[in-house]
């Protein structure tokens, strides 16, 4: 038998203890951290990562941070199509608009106006509006990028709506229910600093489903209108149905400031909801806040040094 496979004798601490830690200080010891990704119930696709400085068996008790999937690649995709093609169809509009406007007298009085019957109380974009923005003189080009660019708008709407319908959650998720509305007040009061009840933490909170679909209405709206002011002769149906041609360019025009405003409270509410909802549409995830309770499990733990 060689040496090296006898037994060592027992006297020996070699053979029986581990080797000891360097030093017990503090400092020294390498605490492990626990990281993990996971799918939590009832959530398409989130995932937990905790960072803990301890023990492994004291791990759900430190702070997680949830990493949730908001919004599919398709979402994505067409809401920033969209964003520029919004800004050259209400822009190429006011070019339209322009060619009417300047007079007093004619039907864009009756378009531009905010009053009852003959009164009136203001008239949108006055001359200066033009003079300054210098979008005189400009109807042939404005006609052009308008007809050519509504049928990539149109596209995109009715891509997103299909998508929308036939990927069975997203349309759940956007629909208003019958609460829906009230919840839409108590939103707006929390925005407004008049109520502190919070907002519903979920993907699309009331006042978010009815402005959403609503938008979707004014877009179905802005068609039918366009396509009325566009082809009148040919259209003639739809152009009666709308009340003529000079109601369906009243309607049109309304709905365009429609998209102005809501485009404004959607920016303003980015905004105050900071990057990270920001960065959910170019990424897809949104980063949240979290802790686990005594019974999560965090899947697929690795223990990863400290050094």
């Amino acid at each position: 038998m060689n040496e090296r496979d006898r037994k060592q004798p027992d006297g020996n601490p070699s053979a029986t203890e581990p080797p000891k830690p360097a030093s017990d200080h503090p400092e020294s010891r390498q605490e492990p951290a626990v990281v993990g990704a996971g799918t939590s119930t009832g959530e398409q696709s989130s995932a937990f990562v905790q960072v803990h400085r301890g023990s492994t068996k004291n791990a759900s008790r430190g702070a997680t941070v949830k990493i949730k999937y908001k919004y599919s690649l398709a979402i994505r995709w067409m809401h920033w199509i969209n964003f520029p093609l919004l800004i050259v169809m209400i822009y190429s509009g006011l070019l339209i608009y322009w060619a009417d406007s300047q007079y007093e007298g004619l039907n864009a009085h009756r378009v531009f106006r905010v009053g009852f019957g003959s009164w009136t109380l203001f008239r949108l974009f006055p001359t200066w509006f033009y003079n300054n923005l210098h979008l005189k003189f400009q109807l042939a080009k404005a006609l052009g990028y308008h007809f050519f660019f509504m049928w990539f708008f149109a596209l995109n709407g009715a891509a997103y709506v299909l998508y929308t319908f036939f990927s069975g959650r997203e349309w759940r998720e956007l629909v208003p229910t019958r609460r829906s509305f009230r919840e839409a007040i108590e939103v707006t009061l929390h925005d407004l600093r008049l109520s502190k009840q919070h907002p519903p933490l979920r993907k699309f909170n009331g006042a978010q489903q009815v402005a959403y679909t609503g938008v979707i209405l004014m877009g179905a709206g802005s068609l039918l209108t366009g396509l009325a002011i566009y082809k009148p002769t040919q259209l003639h149906v739809l152009t009666a149905l709308l009340g003529g041609y000079e109601m369906a360019r009243w309607f049109h025009f309304w709905l365009t400031m429609a998209y102005v405003g809501f485009f404004l409270v959607h920016v303003a509410q980015v905004i105050r909801a900071g990057w990270n909802n920001f960065r959910a549409m170019i990424i897809g995830y949104q980063i949240l806040p979290g802790e686990l309770g005594k019974d999560d499990k965090v899947p697929n733990e690795k223990n990863i040094s400290a050094s």
